[in-house]
């Protein structure tokens, strides 16, 4: 499971190569917020549909497609970082919101005590919420935006909620709280790095973008 990409694509090839990704039988999934504020996010784009990679729907990619769909004035969106689309037409943007707007807002994986779920930024449901589609706009709202857990503005729920995977608020380091595993590092932050876990062990790799050129990344292939 991948944090938030923000466009720091050299960053993920390293951190594939280093986990000997195979894409023939490993899945990577994120957490999404794979555009804006770092400079590859049309190669971000371009990881969609991959048959290996699979996205939730972030906040930023919400705020794509809402100005894609005439939802919300650009300036908003530039000002979230979303200012590498300045120069992109018209029709690109919304080929890419098209695209988008097909992710679901979470992703669940296995079942029983091999299970876990994906989403954007934390929820206060369980896991039969997530099964039935028990997901209103409030919800929906915390699921993309909310930040209330991982501040410590409120306890973690005792809820039955398998292991979570969650980003959207930069962490200094992986951090888990109640079922929720948080691992937005800050890959776009110059000091921050992109974190890759594998699902339900304690294995995680993470680099800064800075780090991964360093050594050679931007000419890795990717899957």
């Amino acid at each position: 499971v991948i944090g938030d990409l923000h466009g720091c694509v050299d960053a993920l090839r390293y951190l594939l190569r280093e986990a000997q990704f195979d894409a023939a039988r490993d899945r990577l999934f994120s957490v999404g917020d794979l555009v804006d504020r770092g400079d590859q996010c049309e190669e971000a784009l371009g990881l969609v549909g991959k048959p290996w990679f699979f996205p939730v729907l972030g906040n930023h990619e919400d705020a794509m497609c809402a100005v894609a769909e005439g939802r919300l004035p650009r300036y908003r969106w530039y000002s979230i970082g979303g200012t590498w689309a300045e120069g992109l037409p018209e029709g690109e943007l919304v080929r890419h919101a098209q695209r988008l707007r097909q992710l679901p807002l979470v992703r669940v994986v296995g079942v029983g005590d091999a299970r876990f779920n994906v989403l954007h930024a934390e929820f206060f449901g369980n896991d039969d919420d997530l099964d039935a589609g028990r997901i209103d706009d409030a919800v929906r709202e915390r699921m993309l935006w909310g930040r209330e857990l991982v501040l410590g503005m409120v306890k973690p729920p005792k809820r039955a909620l398998s292991l979570t995977y969650c980003g959207h608020t930069p962490v200094r380091d992986v951090q888990q709280i109640g079922a929720q595993m948080f691992i937005d590092t800050g890959a776009f932050i110059a000091q921050g790095r992109l974190t890759m876990v594998e699902a339900l062990t304690p294995r995680r790799w993470s680099v800064s973008t800075l780090e991964a050129r360093e050594r050679g990344a931007a000419g890795y292939a990717l899957p």
